[in-house]
């Protein structure tokens, strides 16, 4: 069993990876690494009292994290296509835990509002696990919109919608209208005319409306929002909490683990509100350092989005920088009285096993679209032997993978637009920059969705395309 399963921080076949992979993975578990110490110093006094061990909260974070990097070194590993292809059934199943938390018995009511299933001493929230799916399933739909039928596109619109209401109705508006914006922002770049998406905005739009309408405590959000020191011991009281914990900070901040607010005066302190503890301890310089490194992030997201050949592959890249950085941003804005108070987390930093894996799964993504944006490591045709190929029984798909053929002595570059085509009497390996194809003998296949077809030859060649 390769040692990234057993110990997730460790991945010797990071070195061989493109830049962009290796400092989106390294920022990664920058942010991890720094939102389990901020959970730690937010959550220990009620961890302490509540549970008699300030590190429980931090603790079940850890094991939630390490199952997080599990399945982020699994997708880093797998070619996206495979992911992209299995994305509508994880949707599909999240959406039925979802209408699984309406049924009695099943779901968990906190605060007034059910969207937990409790399973033993697990608890689950399907709206959160769902969201990097969507960025997937967005991503492949609206990609090859204008090559859809009508009548599938109706049905995937209609999936999402169900989607979205399923959540709305938890009640749970500030998921569904993340979720709304994500798919909204992935239909714009991919280029969907403007009409509809005006209509779809307009909607959206409506149903929050509508939404804000039936239940009582969303507008008195708002209300509240608007003046906060109206009522500061009453629906204002959370929103002003925050705004005194960052206030205190000051420049420098209280200092690690000075924070007053969390003494049971800011509610949620470990959770929606963990960066009023933040900004209190670590003061004006420590936001503008963390807004530098989501800055950071978002533009190494964007480039990984600009290089990437395909148009799914941008959409997935453009998806997964919504939801880590718009989320954060968002929780940002809440923290600091900048938009009304919702319940989002802080992705890599809130406590939720829930959120760290979905936001684990969103950067794993990402990172996956860096490595096959890559043109740098390929084998090249005079450096491969073909002995252990011819080896193989006829349609024997190799043991090696283009990971372990790509060591020093044995890749080399291809310019943009370039492949190679080793063929041999089991079948044809084509490769085309880091991305390892396999068909037996000699098949007609696509390399990229808007690329021309290549079709492998009985002789050793390179192909310009």
């Amino acid at each position: 069993m390769p040692l990234r399963y057993i110990f997730p921080w460790f991945d010797r076949s990071s070195v061989k990876w493109s830049a962009d992979a290796r400092v989106l993975r390294w920022l990664t578990l920058l942010w991890l690494l720094f939102g389990l110490v901020v959970l730690c110093t937010a959550s220990y006094v009620t961890a302490a009292t509540d549970n008699a061990d300030g590190f429980y909260y931090l603790k079940r974070q850890f094991a939630w994290a390490w199952i997080g990097m599990v399945l982020f070194n699994l997708i880093i590993h797998t070619p996206i296509r495979f992911v992209i292809g299995m994305a509508h059934w994880f949707l599909l199943l999240c959406l039925l835990l979802i209408f699984l938390t309406h049924v009695p018995g099943m779901g968990a009511t906190v605060n007034g509002a059910t969207r937990w299933l409790v399973l033993g001493p697990i608890s689950l929230q399907p709206s959160e696990l769902i969201k990097p799916f969507l960025v997937l399933q967005g991503a492949r739909i609206f990609s090859q919109w204008e090559r859809l039928p009508v009548p599938v596109r109706w049905r995937w619109l209609g999936t999402f919608a169900l989607v979205l209401g399923a959540i709305l109705t938890q009640p749970n508006l500030s998921t569904a209208s993340l979720c709304g914006m994500l798919l909204w922002l992935i239909a714009l770049a991919a280029g969907l005319p403007l009409k509809q998406l005006g209509g779809t905005a307009l909607a959206g739009f409506l149903l929050a409306v509508l939404s804000v309408s039936r239940n009582e405590y969303q507008w008195l959000r708002i209300t509240s929002f608007l003046d906060p020191w109206s009522n500061t011991q009453g629906d204002s009281y959370q929103l002003v909490q925050s705004l005194l914990a960052i206030g205190s900070g000051g420049m420098t901040g209280t200092g690690f683990g000075l924070s007053q607010q969390k003494m049971f005066y800011l509610p949620f302190q470990y959770t929606d509100f963990i960066f009023a503890v933040f900004a209190e301890e670590f003061g004006l310089i420590g936001g503008i350092l963390l807004l530098l490194m989501l800055a950071v992030y978002a533009t190494m997201g964007l480039r990984v989005a600009l290089k990437a050949s395909r148009d799914v592959h941008q959409l997935v890249a453009i998806g997964a920088i919504i939801l880590l950085i718009g989320q954060s941003i968002l929780n940002i804005a809440v923290s600091t009285g900048s938009m009304p108070t919702t319940g989002l987390p802080m992705p890599m930093m809130s406590y939720g096993g829930n959120s760290i894996l979905a936001s684990l799964m969103a950067a794993a993504l990402l990172i996956r679209v860096a490595r096959e944006s890559s043109n740098r490591n390929v084998i090249e045709p005079s450096r491969f032997s073909l002995k252990q190929l011819n080896s193989k029984a006829p349609g024997q798909e190799p043991d090696q993978n283009l990971a372990e053929f790509s060591r020093p002595g044995y890749c080399t570059s291809l310019k943009m637009g370039e492949a190679a085509l080793f063929n041999h009497r089991c079948g044809a390996l084509c490769l085309v920059r880091d991305v390892l194809c396999w068909k037996p003998y000699k098949l007609d296949f696509i390399f990229w969705s808007n690329g021309p077809m290549a079709k492998c030859s009985n002789s050793l060649t390179t192909s310009q395309f």
